[in-house]
């Protein structure tokens, strides 16, 4: 047997878990500008549904999607304990609604499982694997994949 040591130009990488519901999910924490306290968005006329609305951030109008409802899970009806996770997705900076930041994940690109073929090819779309950590069950999501640049752009 032969053991490599991974680096970080070996596949080692970062990742922010929260929850939404029951179930844990994960993106880059290179895609992460800040995490902050929920504050109420002000609703935007013809915007997606998902699409909560806008908040002023620093001066700057900050989209605030509600990270369930654009997954196809029951909308959140947040309160104090949600977060906003402040991310750029391409060029655009956008607030994603959560329930609670878990972790910090430390992983190796040979963690990642794929996703399984009973997934509906909607959660194919935006999940870019499972990760199996601790009896814990998280899904690695691609947020250019969860807004493309058209809808980033109604947002």
């Amino acid at each position: 047997m032969s053991y490599t040591v991974k680096t970080a130009s070996q596949g080692s990488r970062e990742l922010i878990a929260f929850r939404i519901g029951e179930q844990e999910f994960c993106v880059n924490i290179m895609s992460v500008r800040e995490i902050r306290g929920w504050t109420a968005a002000t609703p935007l006329p013809h915007a997606p549904p998902y699409v909560m609305g806008v908040i002023n951030l620093r001066g700057a109008v900050l989209p605030i999607v509600d990270l369930a409802a654009r997954l196809g899970m029951d909308e959140a009806e947040p309160n104090a304990r949600h977060v906003i996770i402040v991310t750029q997705v391409k060029s655009r900076i956008v607030g994603l609604l959560v329930e609670a930041v878990s972790d910090i994940l430390t992983i190796t690109d040979d963690s990642v499982q794929p996703v399984p073929e009973v997934s509906s090819d909607l959660e194919k779309q935006y999940a870019r694997g499972i990760l199996a950590i601790d009896k814990r069950m998280i899904c690695m999501l691609d947020l250019n994949a969860l807004f493309p640049d058209q809808e980033s752009e109604a947002a």
